[in-house]
């Protein structure tokens, strides 16, 4: 990898890293930490990274960074709110956002982050692999639990305009 290669993959992946990461930890300054050593990890193998898996690679090594943390300090925070991505609030958006944010809390850990890998990030079934390190059949079955279960949360809560949200 190049210094440029490097770059370019800080350029296109950390945000999204970030904000993955700091869904999980629900803290701006662990979420911070986690970037940089994930970035910090990728230098120093730079010269073992294949750039067609470094997408994955990275999320990876996020994932694991995050695992330690929790394992160090016995913690694992998970953010309860809905990253804005820029939109323009108004009370349906955001009424909408704490149904969601209300039914993720519901969801174990692997449930969660699958969910969020698929629905928020858009990852596919196999890059979700990749940085969980579950099978691809775990995910599917992960991701389909978590929407039924979320859409029978949102049934409970008779909010039948975001019941589509489980298919």
């Amino acid at each position: 990898m190049t210094i440029q290669e490097y770059n370019r993959t800080v350029e296109l992946y950390a945000d999204n890293l970030y904000r993955f990461l700091l869904k999980k930890t629900r803290d701006k300054n662990d979420a911070d930490d986690l970037v940089q050593i994930t970035f910090e990890k990728l230098w120093l193998n730079r010269e073992k990274v294949r750039m067609d898996q470094i997408k994955a690679y990275i999320f990876r090594i996020g994932y694991n960074a995050m695992i330690d943390m929790y394992r160090k300090t016995k913690r694992l925070h998970y953010s309860e709110q809905v990253p804005d991505k820029g939109q323009s609030p108004d009370v349906k958006t955001f009424e909408l956002k704490e149904w969601i944010n209300e039914g993720l809390k519901i969801l174990n850990e692997d449930q969660k982050s699958v969910l969020l890998l698929r629905d928020y990030e858009g990852y596919s079934y196999k890059e979700i692999s990749d940085i969980t390190g579950l099978t691809e059949s775990q995910v599917k079955v992960y991701i389909f639990r978590a929407r039924k279960k979320m859409k029978e949360f949102f049934q409970q809560k008779n909010r039948t305009d975001i019941v589509k949200y489980g298919h």
